[in-house]
């Protein structure tokens, strides 16, 4: 995203995720994309600790590379859809698409979305949001229509609730933007103790 008023950007967000850029230019704060090369954990147990550990690898892998912008951050993000404690991951094709909406179908799993903030002091900041996610029993019918629309692929547990998946979820408890993939509470309160929310001090605490 190109800054806004020919700003130099004060955030490198390290996410090729659409989703997540357009939620982060809701703040108004000028911010480049810089994709990360870390290499992220898979499917497995312990979901809590995985989601965090590929938000700082994300984040500190683009710092070390990239560099930090000067007064600004990094900002690296991780979301993960867990259910009986083991994270899902990503379909790799329509058959695992498939299987994920029907294991998901009539019952509630989380989705857990870690966000890092690192400043170019070095200075680090990290806040996890786990949401409750209720889905209805689905159909056959409507499981073959919703993978054949192909919005499951790069999809962490196979849909997406702000897409055609909303006709999956029967109700959420917690923040919908961690569900699609960038928790803007969190998100804005990081950025405030980095000291460059769009309210925040010139410099922070």
């Amino acid at each position: 995203m190109a800054p806004p008023g020919g700003d130099a950007p004060r955030i490198l967000l390290a996410s090729a995720s659409p989703r997540r850029s357009e939620l982060l230019g809701r703040l108004g704060v000028p911010f480049r994309v810089e994709v990360s090369r870390f290499e992220e954990a898979g499917p497995g147990p312990d979901p809590h600790g995985r989601v965090m550990d590929n938000a700082r690898g994300k984040a500190r892998e683009v710092a070390a590379r990239a560099g930090v912008p000067a007064g600004g951050v990094v900002l690296g993000c991780d979301t993960e859809v867990a259910l009986d404690g083991v994270t899902l991951g990503q379909p790799p094709d329509e058959a695992a698409a498939l299987r994920m909406v029907h294991a998901l179908a009539g019952r509630t799993h989380e989705v857990l979305s870690g966000v890092v903030v690192l400043r170019d002091d070095g200075r680090e900041w990290e806040q996890m949001e786990t949401v409750e996610v209720s889905m209805r029993w689905v159909s056959p019918d409507l499981a073959e229509w919703y993978v054949a629309t192909g919005e499951w692929q790069g999809k962490a547990g196979g849909y997406a609730i702000q897409g055609y998946g909303c006709v999956l979820v029967d109700g959420i408890r917690g923040d919908y933007t961690a569900v699609v993939g960038l928790p803007m509470a969190a998100t804005g309160k990081l950025l405030e103790r980095a000291g460059i929310a769009p309210w925040s001090p010139a410099a922070a605490g």
